[in-house]
């Protein structure tokens, strides 16, 4: 623990020196750090945002696996959404409208003619009041986001708890309760991850295994045909476990998809050994390779190019609200949205 400890004072000591804090700067930001046995992780209310996972490597090397920045300014800035839980409604809505109940809502379009991670700002670019924590099981990270928030209806109380479940896995829980009005609720969580650590260059030859044979095809501004697709043979085929690199030049951009799926993936580093594993209750995962990273300057002046990290957003289908075949995504007053994500780490 001795390595992975001065490790994540470090990474924590440039986020202060940046302009982060360590409590809570004069804006009420902070950072925030869960120690297991096995990593440290750290998260900062900004976008209820994870800022770093630090783990050893079968050779007992601490990386840190997670695509970030040094300092807050760079998290306000970003277009990334690197390790922000993102909604009212993640990914993307068609035509940034959408009809509930007879009432059409027009949203703010923030990628070109569509609504992309909730508008802007959506949730990973505001500040999240702390409900509870403790370095040694969890933090709890609440919003109260408003009626006609990016044009949603109706108030909603959402909430994000970080916690260690036994030695080497982390849980992640995204819930919402609707109050007073109908709404769509989609959260997600927005990490990239390198393996191999997240200064290491690209992700292309980690080795991915994702659990179901559909996916939901997209047209060319990414929002879903209506389509639920069977991959199987096609470059999007990951039921049997092989690299991320193996097809991708078969794909205009590279893989920025979302599965139909129950039991979620398996991803390996086989240079560093490191494995990540993870479950999800929710009906899909979108698997994207960073296609559109462009020389960004991240942790220690390390540029991010494009496949610098992949990301697995367990959420549902995109675009749900205006594709009637999709599973629903409305929250009703009175009613609870939960995401739960489960993450286990190993190195052999």
């Amino acid at each position: 623990m001795g390595n992975v400890g001065f490790l994540s004072c470090l990474l924590l000591v440039a986020f202060l020196l940046a302009g982060g804090a360590c409590a809570h700067d004069h804006q009420g930001i902070g950072v925030y750090e869960l120690r297991s046995g096995y990593f440290t992780v750290q998260f900062t209310n900004y976008g209820a945002t994870m800022l770093s996972l630090v783990l050893p490597d079968k050779s007992g090397k601490w990386d840190d696996v997670v695509l970030g920045f040094d300092s807050l300014e760079s998290y306000k800035n970003d277009t990334t959404y690197f390790g922000a839980v993102v909604g009212r409604v993640a990914n993307r809505i068609g035509g940034a409208q959408f009809t509930l109940n007879g009432t059409v809502y027009k949203l703010v379009a923030n990628d070109g003619n569509n609504t992309l991670h909730g508008g802007s700002p959506g949730f990973s670019d505001v500040i999240w009041s702390v409900h509870s924590y403790d370095t040694e099981s969890h933090v709890t990270f609440t919003y109260d986001s408003y009626d006609g928030e990016q044009g949603f209806p109706g108030n909603l109380s959402v909430y994000v708890t970080y916690m260690l479940i036994g030695n080497n896995k982390l849980g992640v829980k995204l819930e919402a309760e609707a109050l007073d009005k109908s709404t769509p609720v989609n959260l997600a969580l927005h990490t990239y991850w390198n393996l191999a650590g997240q200064n290491s260059g690209n992700i292309l030859s980690h080795d991915i295994q994702l659990f179901w044979s559909k996916v939901t095809p997209v047209d060319d501004t990414l929002i879903p045909t209506g389509e639920i697709r069977d991959i199987r043979g096609s470059p999007y085929d990951f039921l049997e476990p092989r690299t991320i690199g193996s097809r991708i030049n078969e794909l205009p951009y590279g893989y920025d998809i979302n599965y139909h799926l129950k039991k979620v993936a398996v991803v390996q580093d086989n240079l560093s050994g490191r494995k990540l594993e993870l479950w999800s209750n929710q009906p899909g995962v979108q698997f994207y390779t960073s296609n559109q990273l462009d020389h960004v300057v991240g942790k220690g002046g390390f540029v991010y190019t494009k496949y610098a990290g992949l990301c697995l957003e367990t959420q549902g289908f995109p675009d749900a609200v205006n594709h009637p075949n999709f599973p629903s995504q409305i929250v009703n007053p009175g009613q609870h949205y939960e995401n739960v994500m489960v993450y286990r780490f190993t190195a052999y």
